[in-house]
């Protein structure tokens, strides 16, 4: 049984009585409809560089089936598809209204014959064992539920040798951290507020950023679950960084 860790314990509703699982899919529901704009727009579109840099390491494998966990609108989902051309990306998430946004996304660019997108669970992937030759997650790892058991989740339905890579926020070093406090604290809220979107949605964001095992630790906790060939790659003075891992041959 994996270990519960603080981060699992962050929700986005503390008044409420649902499962995090529940309510980070209400929550993904609820904002879905501006989620790709204020991604943009709250990044200043350094997002694109940072998902084009942990596909491409994911692509030096050149894996034919990857599986994106945590899809949500399709981003990476789609950026893999035109930068490393798989024969076939499955992305999977808990939130159907992003979905339902990412599959419109995938037949406006023409990839509904090589990307398909399912309601599905990090922690009980609907698929068989030694299914995909590599996986990835973009800013997703942080929502699973229990950590360690979504990571195990996610290693058994790797092929062996199968690499996975994870793209992550993580908190900066001094003296950045201090204005990525302020971002994250006062700027985001209220900008997400002038969007009309979920406030509360862009600070679970930040304490969940906060909990979140980054660094060594989250290499610990990969090696922990079984990967091997682990390490991380700090991106924009330390504000992401790229995980990496692989399922033992």
């Amino acid at each position: 049984m994996a270990n519960t860790l603080p981060h699992d314990n962050v929700i986005p509703f503390r008044d409420s009585d649902k499962s995090k699982k529940e309510q980070v899919a209400e929550m993904f529901d609820s904002i879905a409809p501006r989620y790709d704009l204020m991604n943009r727009f709250l990044s200043a579109r350094i997002d694109v560089s940072w998902r084009k840099k942990a596909i491409r390491l994911l692509g030096k494998d050149k894996p034919a089936h990857i599986l994106d966990i945590a899809t949500g609108t399709g981003d990476m989902a789609i950026m893999a598809a035109k930068l490393i051309n798989p024969q076939q990306i499955t992305g999977i998430d808990i939130s159907a209204k992003m979905l339902e946004f990412g599959r419109k996304k995938v037949e406006k660019e023409g990839l509904g014959n090589k990307i398909q997108l399912h309601l599905g669970d990090s922690e009980t992937i609907n698929f068989a064992d030694n299914t995909f030759d590599g996986g990835m997650v973009a800013f997703g790892v942080r929502n699973f539920e229990h950590l360690e058991k979504g990571l195990s989740e996610i290693m058994r339905v790797l092929k062996p040798g199968a690499q996975l890579v994870i793209l992550e926020f993580s908190k900066p070093r001094q003296p950045v951290r201090s204005l990525y406090n302020f971002y994250m604290n006062v700027l985001a809220p209220q900008v997400a507020r002038l969007f009309r979107q979920n406030k509360k949605a862009y600070q679970y964001l930040k304490e969940s950023a906060d909990a979140f095992p980054e660094r060594d630790e989250l290499v610990g906790i990969l090696n922990k679950t079984g990967y091997s060939d682990t390490r991380f790659q700090s991106l924009s003075l330390g504000i992401c960084c790229i995980y990496t891992g692989r399922k033992p041959l």
